[in-house]
């Protein structure tokens, strides 16, 4: 059945490179069997969508598949190189009289012509992106900061501005191809295609490269850049720079800067989604009378908390507002403070003759219904299996 690669990647038939790079590079994080386990909707959709980018990014296939439909990718792949009937099309009938013809290459010319048309590379290329991790503290995640980042990776030169030309003159149509970016050669029934070693397959050459960069347009050099971290950044959050990756070959686009970050673990607080969680120890006393306690705020004040009477370990009071920032917003999350009822260790004679005194007072169901309640379902629970014997 024939497939619209234009709608499955979401673009027009006039899309270009850049068009196509973005709307696949859009769905295939939505559709990436890793974002979707176990999804095999998902799985199926990615592997459409790169089966139409991996047509349309490429000149030839595009023009086959703008001629052809996408039959003819489906009848034994499309393969420029291949001659004779025995591959290519796969027996694909162009009309006429014989079907696929003795010649490919006689195809491939009146498809994009002998000259200019048939390079399977560009003269200007796109500069990869570059990832860079930082890490960070939780204080600089929730206020934001700006974080200085040094990295190395190709630049544009300096000597020829990028173009890769010392004289600044514009490149020419290589004479060895032709401008078509590939040579051919003539083995017995057979015609060879093969990539341009002049030109590396770009169809074009420079004629004086420049001596620094030696023709490509860049060179190896430090960057230092201040990249802005907003409020209420989370850790894996990733931040696009763009235009600061690596420049392009011989004057093309440069790619992007992706700074991926990572917060540091922090002495008090652990951080869920906006709000932070902290241990707050108490003393028993306290736990038992009550009390007030001063716990520190993630903004650098001191928040005031109340512990009343008969506080259990493992309780947690919320402070609504004192966590983190939420991202492009003013609002914040809430801090949660946990009570962890500590054990008087180290005692004195004194110390634990007043504690067994104590203990003697406090017998009550009343004093300890928690330890009451527990041990009175232990004896049920042994009335039980004696009663059941």
């Amino acid at each position: 059945m024939a497939k619209d690669f234009y709608k499955i990647l979401g673009v027009n038939n006039g899309a270009t490179a850049d068009d196509l790079k973005k709307a696949y590079r859009k769905l295939a994080m939505q559709y990436h069997p890793d974002k979707n386990p176990g999804d095999k909707n998902a799985e199926q959709k990615f592997r459409e969508i790169s089966e139409a980018y991996d047509v349309l990014r490429d000149d030839q296939k595009r023009a086959a598949y703008d001629r052809y439909g996408s039959d003819v990718f489906e009848q034994g792949g499309f393969n420029p190189n291949a001659g004779g009937g025995g591959g290519g099309f796969g027996g694909f009938g162009f009309g006429g009289g014989g079907g696929f013809g003795a010649n490919f290459a006689d195809i491939i010319d009146e498809m994009f012509g002998e000259i200019g048309g048939g390079s399977s590379a560009t003269f200007q290329q796109e500069g990869s992106d570059v990832r860079f991790n930082l890490e960070i503290s939780l204080e600089e995640a929730f206020k934001g900061t700006t974080a200085r980042v040094k990295y190395t990776t190709g630049a544009a030169c300096d000597s020829c501005k990028g173009s890769g030309s010392e004289s600044g003159a514009p490149p020419v149509v290589c004479n060895a191809c032709k401008g078509r970016g590939k040579t051919r050669a003539q083995q017995g029934f057979f015609t060879i295609e093969r990539t341009c070693s002049s030109c590396g397959g770009a169809g074009k050459t420079i004629s004086t490269p420049c001596r620094p960069c030696t023709g490509t347009g860049r060179v190896r050099r430090e960057k230092n850049l201040e990249v802005k971290i907003p409020a209420g950044v989370e850790d894996g959050t990733r931040i696009r720079v763009t235009k600061e990756g690596e420049a392009g070959l011989r004057g093309g686009p440069a790619g992007d800067l992706y700074v991926f970050l990572t917060l540091r673990p922090h002495r008090f607080f652990k951080r869920q989604g906006g709000d932070l969680y902290c241990k707050a120890p108490i003393t028993m006393t306290m736990a038992s009378l009550g009390g007030e306690i001063g716990v520190p705020s993630i903004d650098g004040t001191q928040t005031s908390l109340k512990i009343p009477s008969g506080t259990q370990s493992g309780h947690q009071f919320r402070i609504r507002g004192k966590g983190m920032t939420a991202l492009r917003s003013s609002m914040r999350g809430d801090m949660i403070i946990e009570a962890v009822v500590e054990t008087p260790v180290n005692l004195t004679k004194k110390q634990k003759e007043i504690l067994k005194q104590f203990d003697e007072t406090t017998k009550k169901e009343s004093n300890n219904p928690q330890s009451s309640g527990f041990f009175a379902k232990v004896k049920e629970f042994w009335e039980e299996l004696g009663g059941g014997g």
